[in-house]
Parts: structure tokens; sequence; C-alpha cells
């Protein structure tokens, strides 16, 4: 798909992204296959590869973490199991059970999380999965390494008669040590360890009396080291039997070596997919710190980078605590080569790098630090022209190289191209390298590539004004503070500000306008045109920007008004239903107090219940008769309210226990007798106590009596304190 040039991956500093991911990786060959990362030539790959990057930065925020893929590499393990007859030494062993165990449980967790990790588990499952090789070492070889006794019946038979040996060893030593020591033959010391074998530390002068052999002696000759002659036999036996566990080891390790050996493949397939989950998990690190993301890959010819940031910038300014600025660049078939003018210093070359080194990594797999509106499509071809290149070992000049560049560039330039070339033209004379430059830019423009390219030259900002899918833009500067803004303004040529850098240099005012007099009048008027309505750009900038948060501000306005609308309005017709409800219930009432006075007065109950009967009649009338949908729906809500008022008890119940609420102190309720003045706690109505009997009262209240329990009354006098 994509074909670059060593050059253009240093002219945009890609090594550099290429380190600091391989310093994510946790494995040396997961480091070494970060510097090795290239741009795919395959499309399909590609997108598995981001989508892959992509789905492990999200582990980073969810509960369902990618388990350790760290290793330990078996690269020469892998060497010796090629060669027929080797056999691998048992710390090797070990080193290839815990790789298989980790590669088990990273694809049995990425086949559980599929749903999760789609892309990742589509690379584990290219994978066998097999215990027979953990089965198999484990079978031989402890968890720290060691061959177990139970390897093989001959080593354990082997190491019962070691240690009963060992035990005569240690008792006979021990019986010549107490023999020796009595007798004053020893030095202080008394023992120590020669040639692994333990022996005692006799006196020069007694080395003769102490029956043994001697096996070495002090730095002074002070003290001679002798194994005791009872010892001697036994060590000897010893000796042939460790010989004999050796051999042995050796046997159970060619068995296990043989065993191991037809799992080779696989087991440089399992240490390749830990390096590629590595190298994944560099890569998403790395998207971590730079707040990377995958934009909208399309088949349109449109780049569209919004809020893009230079990553290598972003992360040293980010040490440094200083302020990184986004631009936002578009290139589309209808605008596809842009101009870019402005200061030296001002950000030109970085604004040129930042589009091509996000277009190189994303490329290459890496997500990029841009806007998640952002979008891009795939180029065959990057080329850039950057820097200074002066070829010392062809003996050329930095036009000559410039020139043989363009050259190139002519060869290979077409519509899925993309050229990046800093300070356009330079190198010659003015005027007729400014010309060239507008020859080889108008090519590049009639074979439909894409391009960004900064420069000095007048010619070269007309052209781009001239041309229709072409457009000029500026670095902004700040002409008061003379200092660069960083900011990029599409739309517009800009000035070079020459004069005005050059006295922010501390050059001497003077002297500058004497070169002010030496240039032609055209051309400064020229750039001072460039440079008013770069600043009256920059005032309309700002006015559009005061008004949006007008705008903005308006807009939430309106939206609170019609929030309190609503509510008002909502308000009302509540208030109007429950006024409706009290109208119809007075009605009622006072039409049962009629039929009440009617009967008082005739005491003729026919009467008394036809009425009544009407009165029920009349108001079923009105009543609509719910259709058994309608009821299941009025169930159904009635549920939810129950549900959401249960879910906000439980929510008030949490915080009143996270709140320390203070004890609270009741106050003692006064004891109530015949005579008190009392009304209810939900009450209004006063009344007196007329009797007291079994926690009840019975209260007057003139034109009624009433029994209350104590509990629910109150004095008077205490309510109007």
């Amino acid at each position: 798909m994509i074909s670059i040039t060593e050059k253009t991956l240093q002219d945009l500093q890609f090594p550099t992204v290429l380190e600091t991911i391989s310093d994510g990786c946790n494995t040396d060959i997961g480091k070494e296959k970060a510097l090795q990362i290239k741009p795919f030539r395959d499309k399909e790959e590609l997108m598995q590869s981001l989508m892959q990057t992509s789905e492990y930065v999200s582990s980073f925020q969810n509960n369902n973490a990618i388990p350790n893929h760290g290793f330990d590499a078996i690269t020469h393990e892998i060497k010796f199991l090629a060669i027929e007859d080797s056999f691998l030494e048992v710390g090797s062993f070990r080193k290839i059970a815990n790789l298989s165990a980790t590669t088990n449980v990273l694809l049995n967790f990425l086949k559980k999380f599929d749903d999760y990790y789609p892309n990742l588990n589509a690379r584990a499952s290219r994978v066998e999965l097999t215990k027979d090789i953990i089965t198999a070492i484990d079978a031989i070889v402890d968890k720290y390494g060691e061959i177990k006794d139970n390897a093989s019946p001959a080593l354990d038979g082997i190491r019962q008669n070691m240690n009963l040996v060992r035990g005569k060893v240690n008792q006979s030593f021990g019986v010549a040590l107490t023999q020796y020591n009595g007798l004053g033959y020893l030095d202080d010391i008394k023992e120590s360890f020669v040639q692994n074998r333990r022996v005692l530390a006799v006196l020069a002068m007694y080395r003769r009396k102490v029956k043994g052999s001697i096996l070495g002696s002090s730095k002074t000759g002070s003290i001679a080291y002798i194994e005791p002659e009872a010892t001697l036999k036994y060590s000897r036996e010893l000796a042939n039997l460790e010989y004999e566990e050796k051999e042995e080891i050796t046997r159970i390790l060619k068995n296990l070596s043989n065993v191991i050996r037809p799992y080779l493949p696989l087991l440089v397939e399992y240490q390749d997919f830990l390096s590629d989950i590595d190298v994944v998990a560099g890569k998403a690190k790395y998207a971590n710190r730079i707040n990377g993301i995958l934009p909208t890959i399309t088949e349109e010819r449109r780049l569209f980078f919004r809020e893009a940031y230079h990553p290598i910038l972003y992360l040293n300014n980010k040490q440094k605590k200083e302020v990184t600025h986004p631009q936002t660049i578009e290139l589309k078939q209808e605008n596809r080569i842009i101009v870019i003018s402005g200061p030296n210093a001002g950000g030109k070359t970085i604004s040129l790098k930042t589009v091509g080194l996000l277009q190189l990594m994303l490329q290459s797999g890496i997500l990029i630090p841009v806007h998640e509106r952002s979008e891009t499509f795939l180029f065959d071809r990057i080329l850039t022209d950057i820097g200074d290149n002066q070829s010392i070992e062809n003996h050329l000049s930095t036009y000559s190289y410039r020139l043989k560049n363009m050259n190139y560039f002519l060869k290979k330039c077409n519509r899925k191209t993309m050229f990046l070339i800093d300070e356009f033209g330079t190198g010659s004379d003015p005027e007729l390298g400014g010309a060239l430059a507008e020859i080889f830019l108008e090519e590049f423009y009639h074979r439909e590539a894409f391009g960004i390219i900064t420069t000095h030259y007048s010619n070269l900002k007309i052209l781009a004004n001239e041309l229709p899918y072409a457009t000029n833009a500026n670095m902004m500067f700040d002409e008061k503070s003379l200092e660069p803004m960083y900011k990029l303004a599409l739309g517009q040529a800009g000035s070079s500000f020459t004069f005005e850098v050059a006295q922010k240099n501390g050059i001497p005012f003077g002297l500058i306008n004497r070169a002010k007099k030496k240039i032609e009048v055209g051309k400064v008027r020229f750039d001072k045109t460039i440079a008013t309505l770069q600043k009256e750009r920059s005032k309309l900038e700002k006015t559009s920007l005061n008004l949006k948060e007008e705008e903005t501000r308006a807009r939430e306005e309106s939206k609170k008004m019609e929030n309190i609308n609503t509510r008002i309005q909502q308000k009302l017709e509540s208030y109007q239903e429950l006024y409706d409800s009290n109208q119809k219930i007075i009605y009622i009432g006072q039409k049962i107090d009629d039929i009440a006075e009617k009967y008082f007065n005739n005491k003729n109950k026919k009467e008394l219940i036809g009425e009544f009967l009407k009165i029920v009649e009349i108001e079923n009338s009105k009543r609509k008769k719910a259709t058994p949908k309608e009821v299941k729906a009025k169930v159904e809500k009635q549920k939810e309210i129950i549900a959401e008022v249960q879910v906000k008890v439980e929510e008030i119940r949490k915080e009143k226990k996270e709140k320390k609420l203070k004890p609270v102190i009741e106050k003692p309720k006064p004891i109530l007798k015949v005579g008190d003045r009392v009304r209810m706690l939900d009450g209004r109505s006063v009344g007196s106590i007329d009797l007291i009997e079994k926690n009840k009262a019975t209260v007057n209240y003139g034109i009624f009596t009433s029994k209350v329990s104590l509990d629910e009354l109150e004095l008077v006098e205490a309510v109007k304190k």
C-alpha cells in the first residue's frame, strides 16, 4: 500500500516515536520489534493492528484488564532444541513452562472476553492452546527449577542413598571433631569446608597426629584442613552417588528434551504471539500518554485533522509543564495544497511535520492525538523535503540536493501521494529559484497530489491564491508583543514579519529603516498589506469568538426559561386538577348535606336511599370503565413508580448512613391531666380533657367530643412556647 523512504522517516522523526513505544514494552523481543515498526502495505492488516491497539487502550479503563504477558525469551532454547540429540538445562525447561502457562492464560482470557477484545482474540485464535508442554515439564521440574526426586525411580533411589551416606559422613565427622578437639589439636574455628567437603581445622604442629587426608591449609600456614580418616570412606561413596545422580539427571533431561522437541514450532509461535501482544501494549501505553485515538478512515480523498498535536512536542512540553498549541488542518479534492507562510520560529515547520508524522503513525498502526471527529484516507506515498540536506559524500550543495529531491518527487507524485516541503524554493536566487519552485508547484497541483509547503516567497503565495484547489495559510503573529501565536489560520497568506522579528531580536531601529529603503517600495507595500489583512483577520476572529460565546450563553438562558415555563405549566395543570377535584367533592358534600337535612325533617328512609343512589349513579355515569389493556398499563405504571420510590428510598438511606448525624435529644413529654387545653399533633382544633382512662383521653371540642390516645395530643401552652 505505502512506500516510505528512510529519509522520510528521519525527516518526520518517526524513529523517536518508536523509541518511546519501545520503552513501554516489557520484553527485549518486544522492544526490538517496536523499533522495527514500518507502515503497513495491506489495509486489512493495518485496520486490525489499529483496532488491537484501540482495544488494549480500552482495557485501561474497564474492569477486565488484560493479564500479564511478560516472559523470559527462549530464543537460545529454540536454537538448541532444533539440534538433534541436544538437551536443555533444567532452568530452560522452567522458562518454557512459564512461557506456555502465560500464553494459555492469555488465550483463555481473550476467548472469554471476545466481546471486549474481538481483534485481539482474532490474533489469539491463530495460536494453539495446549497444556501438554506444562504437564510434561511439571512432572520432572519443580517450581524452583530443580529436578524432582520422583522424576524417575532410579533418581529417587540414588537420592535416598545419598541422604543416608550424608548422615554417616556427618556422624563420623562429629566423632572425630569431638575426639581431636578434646586433645586440643584444633584451632578456634574447629572446622571448615574445602572443595565442598567438611574438614577439621587442625593446628599445623599437630597435623601428623590427626589421621586423614590433608585438603589444604590457611594463607599463613598455621592451620591444616584435614578430612578425618573415618569420613573418607563415606565421602568417596557420596562422590560416587553424586556422579550417578548427575548421569541420571542428564538421561532425564535428554528424555524431556525429546518430549518437548515436537512442540518446537508451537513454542516459536508462543514467543511470537506474546511479543506481538507486548508491542500492542507498548503502542497502547504510548497512545494513553499522548491521548491518541483512532480517527475515521475513509475511502474519500480527504484529510481532516482537528486539534492535532505533534506527539513528540506534546510530551516534551508536558514534561516542562509548557502549553502545546494544537492545529486544525484539512486537505480535500477541492483544497488539496496548502501554502503556509508567516514569520520564522512561528511554527510553520511543526505544522508541516505534525500532519506528516500523524499520517505516518496512523498508517503504521499507531493511534494519534487528534479530535475524535477527525478523519483521513490512506496514501500510497509520503514524500518529504525538510531541513538543510547538504551531501558532502556526493558533493551536493543544499540547492543541488533539493533539485535532485524535486526530480524524485516528479517521478513518484500522483493523486495518492502526499508531499511535504519546508522552505520551498530556497537555496538559490530568490527570483530564479522562486520561478522554478512555482513550476514544480503547478506540476504537483495538476497531478492532484495532496501537499503542504512552507515558504516566504511572494510568488508562491500569489499562485496559491490563483489556483482554484489550493489555498494560503499563515501562522498568526502578535504585532504588539512581537511574539508568534503558534496558531494556523487557513485562507490567507501571512507576512514574514521580517523587520518586526529583527526588531524583537534587538537590531537597531535605524538599521531596520535603512534596510527598508534598500528594497522595492512595492514589496514593502505588499508585505504591509498582508500584515494588515492578517491583523484584521485576528480582530474578526476575536469578534466571532465573542459572538459565539454570547450566542451560547443566550441559548443556555433560553433553555433555562423553557424549563421554568414547562415546570410552571405543569404546576398550573396539577393545581387546576386539584381545584376541580375539590370543587366536585364540595358539590357532592352539599348534595348529601341537603339529603341529610330532608331526612332530618321527614324521617323518610326510602326517599333518602333513592336520592343517595341517584347521586351515585350520576357520578358513576361520568366515570369511564377502563379496558384490560388500560388496567394493565396502569398497574405497570404503578410498579415503575414503586420501583423509582424504592431506589430513592435506598439513596436516602445511603445518604443517612454516610452523614454523621448528631444524636437527637427528645424532650420529655408533659404529663396530661383533666382540664388541660390540648390539640391533636397534626390538627388545629383546641379542646379540653374531660376524662382520662387507660392511656386514652376524652377531649371536649364544644360541639362534639372525641376519644384520642394521649400520645397523639400536645399541650397548647407547649405549642405557644
